[in-house]
């Protein structure tokens, strides 16, 4: 199996729509995420050279994907819509998707901080290997237009409900002024105490959401 994992370009749109459709069926299968993109919006990513692709070149398959988005005049950037096609999963595809789209907003907004909010375990891991610290919602990004898209996610209420500040995902933020600081190369012992860090963090944010649900049970009875 040969997968070459590139820049996407316009010779890529004829894959959008097959994107889309994974990236959808994905977010039914766990509950949570933007549930729809149009093609267009994939195109448009792909065309400004702010996507990552991946495809098998055996068969010309489209394997995996992911873009990036921009906020708040640059100075905050999202790695969005990471997404694997099923039969190209359990081969450590996310992870290179992943690294490639991190270095690529690098290259591209060297100043810009890079967050990302999810509630998968897995894309915790492999951004915590990256760099990425677990954050409050507060740290992320205020820009208006990013949360109005969370309004397609089936817990949008409980966003809203907490006035914006707390939810299901866990918020992620590489710094790079403060990233600039730490040794130039980590050893893996380095990443397990980030790693082991970042779960204490997840745990804790877990205990305390289902308090302050469990209380908002208790004051509104009929939401039960």
């Amino acid at each position: 199996m040969d997968i070459h994992i590139s820049i996407a370009g316009a010779k890529h749109f004829s894959y959008a729509e097959e994107i889309c459709d994974i990236m959808e069926e994905a977010a039914k299968q766990r509950g949570t995420g933007i549930a729809k993109r149009a093609p267009e919006y994939i195109q448009s990513k792909m065309e400004q050279g702010k996507a990552i692709i991946a495809i098998d070149q055996d068969n010309r398959d489209f394997a995996g994907f992911c873009y990036i988005e921009n906020w708040d005049h640059d100075r905050y950037i999202a790695n969005s819509g990471l997404i694997v096609h099923p039969h190209y999963r359990k081969l450590g595809l996310a992870r290179k998707i992943k690294q490639r789209i991190f270095e690529l907003s690098r290259d591209k907004y060297p100043d810009a901080k890079i967050f990302g909010i999810t509630t998968s375990m897995a894309v915790m891991k492999i951004n915590s290997d990256m760099g990425y610290k677990p954050v409050t919602f507060s740290e992320l990004t205020q820009d208006e237009e990013f949360w109005e898209g969370c309004q397609s996610c089936p817990n949008y209420d409980i966003l809203t409900n907490e006035d914006r500040k707390d939810c299901l995902c866990t918020g992620m933020l590489y710094d790079p002024e403060k990233e600039e600081d730490s040794p130039p190369q980590q050893t893996a012992q380095d990443k397990d105490k980030r790693w082991e860090q970042f779960k204490r963090f997840v745990r804790l944010h877990k205990i305390s959401f289902k308090r302050k649900t469990k209380s908002l049970f208790n004051l509104y009875p009929d939401k039960q």
